[in-house]
């Protein structure tokens, strides 16, 4: 499980640091990708199986899903730690999230998210906002 926000340096060679904690569920392997509203996701390798196998099951017939599974498929890479714990963060990647030199690790239970560190300040502060509404929204579901 995965959980906690904590900031780093994207350094010179575009390597970030995960969190300890993370690293010790992750292993030295995991899969980073785009993920949704400009960040990138990363997974444990035993994780990203379970999530590639529901996207890859998707019918290819409907445009959507096949938009969705091409961004989601094709930009994952398979990243290993370092000795001090840094993954490289491929280029088109960083290009993607808007990744520059601070960038927040958000621990979200099954996945890792990565933000530039103010593109996740506004984020939080405008779903802050929206809170309580959103909030309404999900007793639908029971939370």
């Amino acid at each position: 499980m995965f959980i906690g926000e904590y900031t780093y340096k994207i350094d010179n060679k575009k390597r970030i640091a995960i969190p300890s904690k993370f690293r010790k569920e992750l292993k030295r392997k995991a899969v980073i990708t785009r993920g949704l509203d400009r960040c990138l996701f990363l997974f444990s390798m035993e994780e990203w199986k379970k999530i590639a196998e529901k996207i890859s099951s998707l019918p290819f017939g409907q445009h959507d899903n096949r938009g969705f599974s091409r961004v989601m498929l094709s930009g994952a890479m398979e990243v290993e730690f370092d000795s001090l714990g840094r993954i490289l963060l491929p280029d088109y990647l960083k290009e993607y999230a808007f990744l520059e030199k601070e960038a927040v690790v958000a621990g979200l239970y099954n996945r890792i998210e990565v933000w530039d560190k103010k593109s996740w300040e506004k984020y939080k502060e405008k779903t802050e906002e929206q809170l309580g509404d959103i909030a309404e929204r999900l007793k639908e579901f029971g939370v």
